[in-house]
C-alpha cells in the first residue's frame, strides 16, 4: 500500500486510496456507454460487433493504465465519438473503403503521432492552426455525430422531396429513442453522474417492456474473440497506396490531435494541474495517448484518445493516476458484460450520439462570428460536415477556404505555412475525391 502512495504521490496531491477507487468508478460509469455505442458505429462499416466490443474494452483498459502509472493523470482513454463515425460513415461506407484498410490508416497515423509527440513537434503544430478553426471542426463533428444520432434513432428519415425530413411518430421503434433521450437530458440537468449510461439502460428496459427488444439469454459470458480484427491494420498498411487513403491518414491525424489536446488541457484545468498556463507531464501524456492509439487500432477500433467524460471522477476527488489504474481494471472486467450488445440497439444508443453532439457543438460559443473571414470557413466547416455526410469533406471546404479569406482581408500574414499546406492537400483531396 505504501508503494502505490508513493508511486502516484497521493499525499502530495490531497487524496487517498478510497477517494481514487470512488473517483476511478465514477469515470467508468460515466464512459462506459462507448462499450455498446462503438460497436454500434463501427458495425455499420461491416466489422464484427462482437471483437469491436471486446477490442474497445481492451483499448480502453490498456490506454487508460498507461495514462495512469506513465503520466500519473486521473484520465480514461477509450476510442472517441465523432471519429469512429468518420471511419465508419465516411471512410468505409461513404469512399467504399474497406475497414481493414480503414484500420491500417488508424495504424499509419498513430506511427506518425508517435514520431511526432517523441520529437515534441505535436504541439507547434495544434498552434499552427487557428483557434477559431479547432472549435468549429470539434464543433462540426459534433453535429455530424448527433445527426447520425437522429438517423439512427428514426427521428431523421430519407426524403425524396427535401432530402431529409422527420421520422414518423407511429413507429414503436423511434420512441425508444425518445424516452432515451428524454431520461438522458433530464439526469445530465440534474448533473447525475453516468447520465448518459443510466439512459441507455433506461431505453433498453422501455423497449423490453414494449416488445421491441429482446431480452438477452444470458447476461454474463466469455469475452467475444478478437481474432476477426486482430492485427489487420498491420495486414493492411500496403493498402494506403492513393492520396486519398493519405488524406484519411492525414484527417485521422488532426482530428485526434485537437480532440485529445482541447481535452487534457480542459481537464488539467479542471483539475488544478496547469502551471504558468502550461500542463506537467504534458510528453508523458501524449505519448500514451498516441500508444493507445497505435493498440487501439492493432485490436481492431478506431482511435482512442482522452475522454472527456474523466471530469465525473476528477469532480469527486480523483487527482492521481491511480484513478485511471480503477478505470483500466473497470474495463477488463467488463468484458463479460457482451451478452448486452443485442439489447443496446442502434436506438437505444442513438440517445448517446445526440448528447454527445450537443455537448461538442457548445464550442461554437468561442468562434468570432463577427469577423467574416473567421465566420465564413467556419460555418463551412460547421454545415459541410453532417450536409456531406464527411468530417474530411467539411474540414476541406474551411481549409481551403480560410487562406483566401484570411488574405482577402488583407490578414494573409496571419496564416501559417502549415495551413498553405493543407490548402493545397485538400484542394487534391476534393478533386481526386470527385474526378476519379
Amino acid at each position: 500500500m505504501n508503494f502505490i502512495k508513493n508511486y502516484f504521490h497521493l499525499e502530495k496531491l490531497g487524496t487517498n486510496v478510497r477517494t481514487e477507487f470512488i473517483a476511478g468508478l465514477t469515470t467508468f460509469i460515466s464512459m462506459s456507454y462507448i462499450l455498446f455505442v462503438n460497436p454500434s458505429v463501427l458495425g455499420a462499416s461491416g466489422m464484427n460487433t462482437g471483437a469491436v466490443f471486446t477490442a474497445t474494452a481492451l483499448a480502453a483498459s490498456l490506454g487508460t493504465a498507461i495514462m495512469g502509472i506513465v503520466a500519473n493523470y486521473p484520465i480514461g482513454e477509450a476510442p472517441a465519438l465523432g471519429i469512429n463515425a468518420f471511419f465508419a460513415y465516411t471512410v468505409c461506407i461513404g469512399m467504399k473503403v474497406s475497414w481493414e484498410t480503414a484500420l491500417a490508416s488508424v495504424f499509419v497515423a498513430s506511427i506518425i503521432f508517435i514520431l511526432i509527440t517523441l520529437f515534441k513537434l505535436r504541439e507547434k503544430i495544434i498552434d499552427s492552426i487557428p483557434s477559431d478553426l479547432k472549435f468549429a471542426i470539434s464543433s462540426g463533428i459534433g453535429l455530424f455525430i448527433a445527426f447520425l444520432g437522429l438517423q439512427n434513432g428514426g427521428l431523421i428519415v430519407a426524403n425524396k422531396s427535401t432530402l431529409v425530413g422527420l421520422g414518423s411518430l407511429h413507429n414503436p421503434l423511434v420512441w425508444i429513442t425518445i424516452f432515451g433521450l428524454i431520461v438522458t437530458v433530464i439526469l445530465m440537468i440534474l448533473g447525475v453522474p453516468g447520465a448518459i449510461f443510466i439512459g441507455m439502460i433506461a431505453a433498453s428496459i422501455f423497449g423490453i417492456c414494449t416488445g421491441q427488444i429482446a431480452v438477452p439469454h444470458k447476461f454474463i459470458s466469455l469475452a467475444p474473440s478478437l481474432a476477426p480484427t486482430f492485427g489487420q491494420a498491420v495486414f493492411h498498411v500496403k493498402d494506403i497506396n492513393s492520396l486519398q487513403m493519405w488524406v484519411v491518414v492525414l484527417t485521422f491525424l488532426l482530428v485526434t490531435f485537437f480532440d485529445t489536446a482541447g481535452t487534457l488541457i480542459g481537464l488539467a484545468q479542471q483539475a488544478g494541474f496547469m502551471k504558468n498556463n502550461k500542463m506537467p507531464r504534458v510528453g508523458k501524456a501524449l505519448a500514451a495517448d498516441s500508444t493507445a492509439m497505435m493498440f487501439g487500432s492493432i485490436f481492431g477500433t478506431s482511435p482512442v484518445g482522452a475522454f472527456v467524460e474523466s471530469s465525473a471522477g476528477i469532480a469527486v476527488g480523483g487527482r492521481s493516476g491511480l484513478t485511471a489504474v480503477f478505470v483500466a481494471i473497470f474495463f477488463l472486467i467488463s468484458m463479460i458484460f457482451s451478452p448486452l450488445l443485442g439489447v443496446f440497439t442502434t436506438q437505444v444508443t442513438a440517445p448517446a450520439l445526440i448528447i454527445v453532439g450537443v455537448l461538442m457543438a457548445q464550442n461554437t460559443a468561442h468562434i468570432h462570428w463577427n469577423k467574416l473571414e473567421i465566420a465564413v470557413p467556419a460555418f463551412l466547416i460547421l454545415l459541410g460536415m453532417p450536409l456531406t455526410y464527411s468530417i474530411s469533406d467539411g474540414l476541406a471546404l474551411g481549409m481551403i477556404t480560410y487562406p483566401i479569406c484570411m488574405v482577402s482581408a488583407k490578414r494573409g500574414k496571419e496564416v501559417s505555412p502549415m495551413m498553405w499546406v493543407l490548402f493545397v492537400v485538400f484542394i487534391i483531396f476534393l478533386w481526386v475525391l470527385n474526378f476519379k
